[in-house]
């Protein structure tokens, strides 16, 4: 069973802090869109501004563990990891736009929804794109 954990140590990680940011990410944008009132499409742009950052956080230090002495580096990744987020995050806001306000879905519906995707987006983009690991 160790050796499995060990194995599967940056998946377990991932899932692991994937979920906490899938927690970030809903609750901020419940926060934004029921109880402060935005439109959903306006209140997952804070709620991703929040989540990005946490994400970048763990991801750096729990999940791919990567060390970066050098500030040059370490602004790469962070640019590059921006990036990919940008990239998520604006199929994130096409789901959203699309379901909420094209079919009309309830927008914390269509938000899990959207987070699967993101999700699983994200770990392909920081494994072999931000944090890949040096050969």
């Amino acid at each position: 069973m160790i050796e499995l954990l060990k194995k599967y140590r940056e998946q377990i990680s991932y899932l692991f802090f994937g979920g906490c940011t899938f927690l970030v990410s809903m609750v901020t944008f419940y926060l934004f869109s029921k109880v402060m009132g935005m439109s959903e499409t306006v209140a997952n742009i804070p709620s991703n501004v929040i989540a990005i950052l946490f994400a970048y956080i763990t991801n750096k230090l729990f999940v791919f563990q990567k060390k970066n002495d050098d500030k040059q580096g370490l602004l790469k990744e962070f640019i590059s990891f921006l990036g990919g987020r940008a990239v998520t995050f604006l199929l994130e806001e096409l789901i959203i736009f699309v379901g909420v306000d094209l079919l009309h879905i309830d927008g914390m519906i269509v938000k899990l929804i959207a987070q699967v995707v993101v999700i699983l987006g994200n770990y392909f983009i920081s494994k072999f794109f931000v944090f890949k690991k040096s050969e």
